[in-house]
């Protein structure tokens, strides 16, 4: 008989916890190989763990909604075959320390301090001392002041916040170990700002004058009863809901926002979708959106100004060779995910069809994976979907770019013509692009999104699929 230890898995560089949101098997249910066993979700994606053996689940270390750490153990499977040495490690130092308990116990306490632990039989000394060394491999690699290692996302919050190390050592752990998570950073912060708001509170007092005893004042805080009349509905935020609106917030308080805005003729292209859309579906068996020729645009004005195709981390900002397209995409929900088209400047309108269909469609039914919701390095959102003008999207942190493209309607418009100008019919769209102030500045910002139009605005009439 053997022990399987199921670990919540690594799910890219940035994500380092999850949330235990659903236990799907029980403490003495049989599991098969590839049976899930356990429901997670990050700030990414909702996403399963299986099991790779098959056994009975004999253990459960967390609960649901606990937060884990990529690595620690969530479960134990037991099964029929024996299990490998690194799998043993805590069966085998609890057997190692009881041996050493009962040596003790017969020694007298005077002598307690010149005692070394024997065995009889020498191959089994040698086996013992390998795994007394692994094991002291193990607690050196987790022992010590565990609030010493943080996260990149902690390391991240408690930059852009300013916290001192005299103000992180107030905050007690909650994660493994007492490591601090990111939870426990906000819970912080937002018990900061709600002691500011009292000397604050009494600054304006002392002002303005006192507020009426009956007035409310929103700390913002959970805890917090929210007031209503009747008929009133309070809903509480989902746990998605939370996670995207902490995204954001950080997102404007780590980037200097500002937003260019242009108009984009797109007759010429909306004639040619006309014409090739049936032909399309036929044979690809795909529908022709204009969501994959927007994104074809998008990374030929990306190639013009590779600058817009990067990162940044503190003061330093890596160029990424790869253009990988995250696409905002609508759940069943309500909620928005941003899966990734990973190179998709190798991709044609074809290959960029096939991509956005499958992308959006598995979002709707929560059918992503994590590794294809990390890695964008610039974000593409349609929301003119939604028959939306125009809109100020958030930059998709640490990006330094999104674009908006808004509905396209039929507009009268001055054209030129050999007769001269004329007034016609036009199908027209506004393009907006938000970026990141800090390291794109006007001219730039300004120079792609004109780039983009123009190559929407030039598109060949007469081009092949």
């Amino acid at each position: 008989m053997g022990k399987n230890f199921l670990k919540l898995p690594k799910m890219g560089e940035s994500v380092v916890e999850a949330t235990l949101t659903k236990w799907l098997k029980e403490v003495g249910d049989t599991v098969e190989v590839d049976d899930i066993i356990v429901e997670i979700a990050t700030d990414k994606v909702d996403s399963d763990v299986p099991s790779e053996v098959e056994g009975v689940l004999i253990e459960k270390k967390f609960a649901e909604n606990d937060v884990v750490q990529v690595g620690d153990v969530m479960a134990v499977i037991q099964t029929d075959r024996e299990e490998p040495i690194a799998n043993s490690i805590p069966e085998v130092e609890e057997s190692i320390m009881e041996m050493k308990k009962q040596e003790e116990r017969e020694v007298p306490i005077s002598e307690e301090k010149s005692i070394s632990l024997t065995y009889p039989d020498p191959e089994f000394e040698s086996v013992s001392k390998t795994l007394e060394e692994a094991i002291a491999i193990v607690s050196e690699s987790t022992s010590g002041d565990n609030n010493d290692f943080y996260s990149p996302l902690v390391k991240s919050i408690v930059k852009a916040e300013g916290l001192t190390e005299q103000e992180l050592n107030q905050i007690n752990g909650t994660g493994v170990d007492n490591r601090i998570t990111k939870r426990d950073i906000l819970a912080y912060l937002e018990h900061r700002m709600s002691s500011l708001a009292v000397p604050i509170q009494k600054e304006i007092n002392s002002t303005l004058g006192s507020p009426p005893k009956n007035s409310i004042i929103n700390k913002n805080t959970d805890k917090n009863i929210i007031p209503s009349t009747s008929g009133d509905q309070i809903i509480e935020m989902n746990r998605m809901a939370k996670l995207t609106a902490d995204h954001m917030i950080r997102s404007k308080q780590t980037s200097a926002h500002v937003q260019s805005f242009i108009e984009a003729d797109l007759t010429n292209l909306w004639d040619w979708r006309e014409k090739v859309k049936n032909q399309f579906f036929k044979r690809e068996g795909e529908k022709l959106t204009f969501t994959p020729l927007m994104i074809t645009a998008l990374i030929k004005a990306l190639k013009d100004f590779p600058l817009l195709n990067s990162s940044v981390d503190g003061d330093n900002i890596t160029q990424k060779k790869a253009i990988n397209i995250g696409m905002a995409a609508a759940m069943a929900n309500g909620n928005l995910i941003v899966p990734v088209i990973k190179n998709a400047d190798h991709l044609n309108i074809v290959g960029l069809a096939r991509a956005v269909n499958d992308l959006a469609n598995r979002a709707r039914t929560q059918q992503l994976k994590p590794e294809e919701v990390k890695d964008g390095t610039f974000t593409f959102t349609n929301i003119g979907s939604f028959g939306s003008l125009t809109g100020t999207p958030i930059i998709n942190q640490p990006q330094v770019g999104i674009v908006a493209v808004g509905v396209i309607r039929k507009m009268p418009a001055v054209i030129e013509t050999s007769e001269g100008d004329s007034i016609a019919i036009r199908k027209k769209m506004i393009i907006s692009h938000s970026y990141d102030h800090r390291i794109i500045n006007g001219a730039m910002g300004g120079k792609f999104i004109k780039s983009m139009a123009d190559y929407l605005q030039q598109w060949d009439i007469n081009r092949p699929i």
